[in-house]
């Protein structure tokens, strides 16, 4: 992040356009100040001065003053690529969306906005300084660019060092330099063959050191929730963090990228973290540099005659397909330009895109080429089939499908404790509310799992255990040492009825409820943080307040859906639908193609006695959402339940096209036949749930 200046700005401003949504943008330049003349943040067109520049390369992005103190980055953006490789030129970052003023992804909306998504990252020191009751901003930084205490934390005691130990202008002893972080494992830590016949290096140091460096960087090369305003450098990353786990539409099943993850998921993945692997092992932290180029970064601990050889890759020598990043750190493109490496290290498996549709680098590179080509070419390279030793793909990809053996298949994928931390806290996280009593002695044992990452995941799976299992297995998780799993822990036991707990545990329980709070309250900016602690208030019994949260969420965005929708289910609790209809109605106004305030609709209706209102409200969210299964599940029961049997299992055989595995649809379609009298297809039907529950 820089100020927006002749050297720092590197788009085309001399009087430029650009065509978005079918509005004509401007780009000028006036007594030494840019300016865009835009569609403005109150729908209508305005000019409006650049203030910083953000980014450098592969694109820069451009920062706009709005009142309230709010800093956000135009949605048009410069490619700073050479022109020969199609940069120096404007270009839209949401080509595919007609995103205009309002919507939360236009320049001037929430999800545009620098002080909460972009300015802990880019910035050193910030203190967002936010003021909810006037939903403004004060934001303020000790660095506006990424600077050294981002890093090593605060330097007062490096300079009390400089003065009392080493004098003026004197580095001294640099592993005595007061600085809170030093961050030397990537320097300390050796690698080495140990003997001839060793195809990687081992490493020899504190390998606790290279996890404590790498939590550093994934403070911010991650998708994560700050818990904490202003953290220090030198905390546990989940500690300060809750990250994402490998989740539908983030991650594909396998692992690999897929949204705007950065790197801290596909990393923990891999095997060379868990060997003790640091980040700055390949970057150079000071120049943004890799240590090595092409293959020689990897040969530095896989050693070049076993590894960098066609015999290995089965590419002709100085190939692009002779790199290993290309076959192992497949890339994908973020931001129009901005491609990034998967850096799970995997290997490459076209088996797995064939059973699961998951991507993979051999058809990547050869686009030409089938899933069943490149499986067929690596059997005859090596005359083996894949290791499956690994493979987690089944389980989350069943559970993503709803499938009857989603149960079986993550209980035993949390069970290998071989697994990354992710992999096993995704698939705890994963688990349904039907769970198995071997899934449930799981949670259990996982609660105590040495790895904080599947304690968050057990934390999580502890709302599908009935109240006092739930708090038998929870109650050492709301007094974890790490922050994020008491808070995980606490989200899922609020609203443990009172009679289950020691004095003790209700004591606990309230401390780390009140640490959610404040851990949500760190983004008090946002209206889902509000909604969050809207749900937390409402299980613990207090509807006013939790109504207070609703209405401030609702305060902060007016349009905002999710509020709305949790506001009408509050009033339901509270015997209050004849108001939770009027929200209702302006849900489903707002936002007509929308299926979760049409689904709420149908579902008040049926309360209401109204069922010819509610088949057509409740046919309308599966509509609006065909892929969501649980919608089609309940418009075909109430279809059976108003006496149009038939009709319910045309809804029900439509939506097994499109998930033909999930467990719910296939239960309701034997209900339905059941009663009808078509016991054959029940039957053929009752065959395929078992054999779909005991799948391998």
């Amino acid at each position: 992040m820089q100020e927006a200046n002749p050297k720092t700005v590197l788009a085309n401003f001399e009087n430029t356009t650009f065509t978005k949504n079918g509005f004509l943008s401007r780009f000028t330049r006036k007594d030494g100040k840019y300016f865009v003349h835009t569609d403005g943040h109150a729908g209508k067109p305005a000019d409006y001065e650049i203030r910083y520049t953000f980014g450098v390369y592969p694109l820069q992005q451009y920062l706009i003053d709005l009142p309230g103190g709010k800093l956000q980055v135009l949605g048009i953006a410069w490619d700073a690529r050479p022109k020969e490789s199609g940069g120096q030129r404007w270009f839209d970052l949401y080509p595919d969306q007609n995103v205009k003023a309002g919507n939360a992804l236009h320049w001037s909306g929430r999800e545009q906005n620098w002080n909460f998504m972009c300015a802990s990252c880019h910035s050193t020191g910030i203190n967002k300084n936010y003021r909810l009751s006037s939903n403004t901003f004060n934001t303020r930084w000790a660095e506006i660019n990424v600077s050294c205490e981002s890093c090593h934390g605060p330097g007062s005691k490096h300079v009390d060092w400089m003065k009392s130990q080493a004098g003026p202008g004197s580095l001294g002893n640099k592993d005595e330099s007061g600085l809170v972080q030093m961050l030397k494992a990537g320097r300390d830590i050796t690698w080495g063959f140990d003997s001839p016949q060793q195809r990687i290096a081992s490493p020899h140091g504190d390998i606790a050191a290279a996890r404590i460096e790498s939590d550093n960087c994934f403070s911010c090369h991650a998708r994560r929730q700050e818990l904490k305003a202003a953290p220090i450098p030198g905390k546990p990353f989940l500690d300060n963090y809750l990250p994402a786990l490998i989740e539908n539409g983030l991650y594909h099943a396998d692992g690999q990228i897929d949204g705007e993850v950065f790197e801290f998921g596909s990393f923990s993945q891999s095997k060379m973290y868990r060997a003790g692997v640091t980040c700055t092992n390949c970057h150079e932290a000071h120049s943004l540099k890799l240590r090595a180029t092409d293959n020689a970064l990897c040969v530095q601990c896989h050693r070049a005659t076993d590894y960098d050889k066609p015999e290995h890759h089965h590419h002709p020598i100085s190939s692009t397909g002779a790199l290993c990043v290309n076959c192992h750190m497949p890339r994908k493109t973020y931001m129009g330009v901005d491609d990034r490496r998967d850096h799970g290290f995997r290997i490459p498996r076209p088996d797995l895109t064939k059973r699961l549709g998951t991507p993979n680098a051999c058809t990547q590179c050869h686009a030409d080429k089938s899933a069943e080509w490149a499986t067929s070419a690596i059997f005859q390279w090596t005359g083996k089939h894949p290791d499956t030793t690994f493979d987690f793909a089944p389980g989350i990809s069943a559970a993503w499908l709803g499938s009857a053996a989603a149960d079986r298949l993550l209980t035993a994928l949390t069970k290998q404790t071989h697994q990354a931390g992710i992999v096993r806290a995704s698939a705890l996280s994963l688990q349904s509310s039907s769970a198995s009593k071997e899934s449930e002695s799981t949670i259990i044992r996982s609660a105590t799992d040495p790895d904080a990452l599947v304690r968050i995941g057990a934390a999580r799976a502890l709302s599908t255990l009935s109240p006092e299992r739930g708090i038998d297995a929870g109650a050492r998780l709301l007094s974890d040492s790490v922050r994020s799993v008491r808070i995980e822990a606490a989200r899922a036991l609020a609203g443990t009825p009172e009679s289950l707990l020691s004095a003790d545990q209700k004591v606990r329980l309230a401390s780390a409820v009140d640490e959610l709070i404040h851990a949500e309250l760190v983004s008090a900016e946002r209206p889902e943080s509000h909604v969050n602690i809207a749900q937390i208030y409402s299980r613990l019994g207090r509807a006013q307040d939790a109504e207070k949260e609703l209405k401030t969420a609702l305060r902060l965005d007016e349009g905002f859906v999710p509020a709305m929708v949790n506001l009408a289910d509050l009033y339901r609790e509270t015997n209050r639908d004849r108001e939770g209809e009027t929200w209702l109605k302006r849900a489903v106004t707002i936002a007509p193609k929308q299926a979760a305030p049409a689904h709420a609709m149908g579902l008040l209706e049926i309360r209401r006695g109204r069922r010819s209102e509610a088949l057509a409200w409740l046919g309308k969210a599966v509509q609006l959402d065909p892929k969501d299964a649980s919608y089609a599940y309940v418009y075909a029961v109430a279809l059976m339940e108003t006496g149009a049997a038939e009709q319910g299992l045309a809804v029900v055989e439509r939506a097994r096209r499109r998930s033909p595995e999930d467990a719910s649809l296939l239960q309701a379609q034997i209900s339905i036949e059941r009663r009808i009298g078509k016991k054959d297809a029940a039957a053929r039907h009752e065959a395929e749930l078992e054999r779909l529950t005991n799948v391998e």
